[in-house]
């Protein structure tokens, strides 16, 4: 009984502060991305609220809270309101199982830094990730308004294409490491980080994964100047926020499950002895990700459509099929 105690403690313990982790970092991506592009634009970006304009994100909260929540007469509600939660919650619960670091010593009990282990991770993040599609898509549909059903459309139809050859990228770790497990993935990494062996593998991943979380360059879904605001067009206060912490939040998860399955995840020096290192790790190999992204951002023009979906088609997808083919048969041949 006492151990089934300690046990819920723990996750209760755990779970809170990934949630507090990710509503957290949702808030502060948006200053990161907000004062970096103004950076890389030679502009001054948000300076007025706290020192250094720290506190933006809680004014913009604060802001959105008090927005006034409109409904159109001729949306489906039920659709209307579940939408945003469709698509905030997978973004919530898809870090459950990637670890942030070994195990500690706490309490006499050894305690891992992760929310769970499961020997079939790898399918339950691609599972959790195909559920977002539901929420832009719904959103579209619901709103009775011919820009917001456009942006569906595209997202549907562009998140699907992408999956593709974001499973594919998948399949690389785990043929390398010989599980679909993220702690022995991890383990695997600790001589070589998997993004020396297929850097191919990793650009498709990431490339892909822009492409789910609707980030620039492949920002179809919200393209302001075609579709007036995308899927979101019609939705104010906190249901349009909680679209915008959804990209945030699926953006932070990315990066962590890109780091963990090509960067090395938590590992890195003197980790084994000073287990709380990785968490730290972790969070340096997602902020720099972060920053690509918003680089990224700030660089490319958004593609064509048709350009988009051909990209998606005719050259990811054959190229994920062809790099998942020789990895395997190297695998075989030279029995690594």
């Amino acid at each position: 009984m006492q151990i089934e105690t300690a046990l819920l403690i723990e996750w209760v313990v755990k779970s809170t502060i990934l949630i507090f982790a990710l509503l957290t970092g949702f808030a502060y991506t948006t200053f990161y991305e907000r004062r970096l592009l103004a950076l890389i634009q030679v502009r001054i970006g948000p300076n007025r609220t706290g020192p250094f304009g720290f506190l933006q994100p809680a004014a913009d909260g604060l802001k959105l809270i008090f927005k006034e929540e409109l409904i159109p007469a001729n949306a489906y509600k039920f659709v209307f309101i579940l939408a945003p939660i469709l698509t905030v919650i997978p973004a919530l619960i898809i870090m459950a199982v990637v670890p942030w670091g070994g195990a500690i010593e706490l309490f006499g009990r050894q305690i891992a830094l992760g929310l769970t282990d499961i020997n079939v991770a790898i399918l339950y993040l691609l599972s959790v990730a195909s559920i977002s599609v539901y929420g832009i898509v719904l959103a579209g549909w619901s709103s009775d308004n011919k820009y917001a059903m456009m942006g569906g459309l595209r997202s549907s139809a562009q998140m699907l294409s992408y999956e593709l050859s974001l499973g594919l990228a998948f399949v690389v770790p785990i043929l390398l490491a010989g599980s679909m497990s993220l702690n022995q993935i991890i383990e695997a990494q600790r001589g070589v980080w998997f993004i020396f062996y297929q850097p191919i593998a990793a650009l498709v991943f990431y490339i892909a994964m822009l492409a789910e979380v609707n980030r620039a360059p492949f920002d179809m879904p919200e393209a302001e100047q075609e579709l007036t605001a995308g899927y979101h067009t019609e939705y104010s206060g906190m249901k349009f926020s909680l679209f915008f912490m959804g990209e945030y939040m699926k953006m932070i998860a990315v990066s962590a499950i890109f780091a963990t399955l090509f960067l090395g995840g938590y590992r890195g020096p003197f980790v084994d002895t000073y287990p709380l290192l990785g968490p730290l790790y972790l969070f340096l190999k997602v902020f720099l990700s972060l920053g690509l992204m918003i680089w990224i951002r700030a660089t490319l023009p958004r593609l064509r459509y048709d350009r988009l979906m051909a990209f998606g088609w005719k050259i990811l997808l054959p190229l994920s099929i062809l790099n998942v083919f020789v990895t395997a048969v190297i695998i075989v041949v030279f029995g690594l």
